[in-house]
This record gives C-alpha cells, sequence and structure tokens, in this order.
C-alpha cells in the first residue's frame, strides 16, 4: 500500500499530524508513505517506520511550487492520499482513495482524526533511533534531574520575559527535583539564539541546546526531563507528544489556545489572564508544571505508550 501524506511546513503542526501517521502504520503494518512537508518540518519525519520518501515543498513564485510538486507525484498509482493543507492536489494525481482536511470543531489532532473518518482520535507521537537516544544520554547524563526550557517563538509577542522563566526554574528546582540541572532549547539561526541568550545569562549553569541539534535529537533530549516548558512553539508541542509534563506558555495566542493547545498524555497551557506574556505569571506556571508531574508521577507505570515513539 502505498500512502500519499501532504502535511505541514512548521515544526508544530508537523508534530500534531504523527497521530494520523501512526494509526496508518498501525493498521496498515506494510505501507509505504511519502511525505510532503516544508524544510524545517522535515525533521519530524526522519525516523518514521515506513517512510519511503521525503519530499520538501519549498515555495517558488506565482505558486510553482505546486507544479513541481504535481510533476513528483502524477507518475505514481497512491492507494490513498491524505491531504491536510486541503489542497487541489489530491485530486490531481491519480488515487484510489483520498482523504482532504476540512476544518471542523475541536482540537487539532481530532480535526486530522476527522479527515480520515476514524473514531479513534490518536495524540501524535514521536519517533527517535538509538543514535538519537545515545546523544542525548551524552548529553544529559543519568543522575541529576533535569528541567527543559523553550524560551523562543516564531514571533516575538508570544516569547515570555527571560526573567520570569528563571524564577519559574526556583521554585520548581526543590523537593524531588532539587539541584535539576535547567536545560535550554531553541531553533537554529541567530534569531532563536537572541531570544535565548537572556535566559542563558540568568541560568549560567543551564546546559545550552540551542540550535545544536537535529529535531530527532532534541526529541530524545526532552524525553530525559522531569518538565518541560515553553512558549508557544513547535518545540513545545514535541515534547507534549514525547510525553514529557509540558507547559505551554499562552497568553498572546488565547484566541487559538482552545483548538492549539499542546496535545499529550501530561501537556497543558498556563494562560494569561491578558494577551500580553506579562500576563501570565510566574505561580501559574508553577502550578500547572506541579500538576501535570504529580499527575504523571501517579500514572508510573501503568502509562502505556500511545504511539511508536522510538524507531
Amino acid at each position: 500500500m502505498r500512502i500519499l501524506f501532504i502535511g505541514a511546513n512548521r515544526v508544530g503542526d508537523a508534530v500534531i499530524t504523527c497521530g494520523i501517521l501512526d494509526h496508518l502504520i498501525r493498521h496498515h503494518p506494510h505501507c509505504r508513505i511519502t511525505i510532503v512537508c516544508g524544510p524545517v518540518a522535515r525533521g519530524i519525519y526522519a525516523r518514521m517506520p515506513n517512510l519511503e520518501r521525503i519530499i520538501l515543498m519549498e515555495k517558488r513564485r506565482f505558486d510553482m511550487h505546486w507544479v513541481a510538486l504535481w510533476r513528483k507525484l502524477v507518475t505514481t498509482w497512491w492507494d490513498l492520499v491524505v491531504d491536510l493543507r486541503g489542497s487541489a492536489m489530491a485530486f490531481a494525481v491519480p488515487t484510489f482513495h483520498r482523504r482532504i482536511r476540512l476544518r471542523t470543531p475541536g482540537r487539532m489532532y481530532e480535526q486530522h482524526a476527522a479527515t480520515l473518518k476514524i473514531t479513534e482520535k490518536p495524540l501524535p507521537v514521536v519517533w527517535t533511533a538509538q543514535q538519537d537516544r545515545a546523544r542525548a544520554e551524552a548529553l544529559l547524563p543519568a543522575g541529576p534531574a533535569y528541567i527543559g526550557f523553550g524560551p523562543t517563538a516564531n514571533w516575538a509577542p508570544k516569547v515570555w520575559p527571560a526573567e520570569r522563566f528563571a524564577a519559574l526554574y526556583h521554585a520548581l528546582a526543590v523537593g524531588d527535583l532539587a539541584g535539576a540541572i535547567p536545560v535550554v532549547f531553541g531553533g537554529p539561526g541567530p534569531v532563536e539564539a537572541g531570544m535565548a541568550a537572556p535566559l542563558l545569562r540568568a541560568l549560567p549553569s543551564a546546559i545550552d541546546l540551542v540550535g545544536r541539534l537535529d529535531l530527532p535529537e532534541v526529541a530524545a533530549c526532552i524525553q530525559r526531563c522531569s518538565v518541560y516548558i515553553g512558549n508557544d512553539s513547535g518545540l513545545t508541542h514535541l515534547a507534549a507528544a514525547a510525553e514529557v509534563p509540558t507547559v505551554g506558555l499562552c497568553a498572546t495566542t488565547l484566541n487559538r489556545a482552545d483548538e492549539m493547545v499542546p496535545a499529550g498524555l501530561f501537556a497543558d497551557w498556563a494562560r494569561g489572564t491578558g494577551e500580553r506574556m506579562e500576563d501570565l505569571s510566574v505561580q501559574t506556571a508553577c502550578d500547572v508544571a506541579r500538576a501535570l508531574m504529580a499527575a504523571r508521577k501517579a500514572a508510573g507505570s501503568a502509562v502505556a505508550h500511545h504511539g511508536g515513539a522510538n524507531g
């Protein structure tokens, strides 16, 4: 069975698509999947089982990227085309079945399940390989606890002040997390580095992983953290899918909060009282983090992994 999956351009959106990909793989274990996505999202799919090919779609003038994509796809007969972009491509290539995203009420991963016309609403998963986990173990060796932070975002108004991240670290690094080491995550490039720099200055003991890892390695490192707290960004969705207690910091994007809440067994927003990030208090974020960590501890070994996180 050959499946064409037209996915996302952004990291967070790509993470959320992985739930229905995992569903397809579990129900069609011999399928071969071709992924179409944007360049920054490639790493989300890189370790996916049953992956046949990743086609990167980079925008061109006059929408010519769609023409170039069509030329790569039209010579193959597909058993199923899943188009989460809602484009016309599913009608332009030969296929026996097609599923095209239509916006429906509910959280994003629930909308994807509706697109596939399945009653199960599979949560996102992450896929890592042995080399990713080995790199993570070398960077974050067993022994101390780690608290992960994501102080960057794709839009400056979504960034929580660095001094509040630092205050939150000190509030959390007590009791079972006494002596925990802060770990700072972020994407590549000078903009992300600039956003992370104030927090790294405020927490000189932090491990700086900003821009140093591929996405599967980021996922493996986050899985070694006791909790992850981050701005509304792709890495926060990645942490939630990795089944780590995950606190998304949400104020500027309150208008989409219900639809885009991080999807995971132990994930939620810490919501501000207004639409500025300064309207979100350290105490609110701390309370959500402690509640999620308590829920994860209570679940203990009874939590069965809901997908295929490791390749």
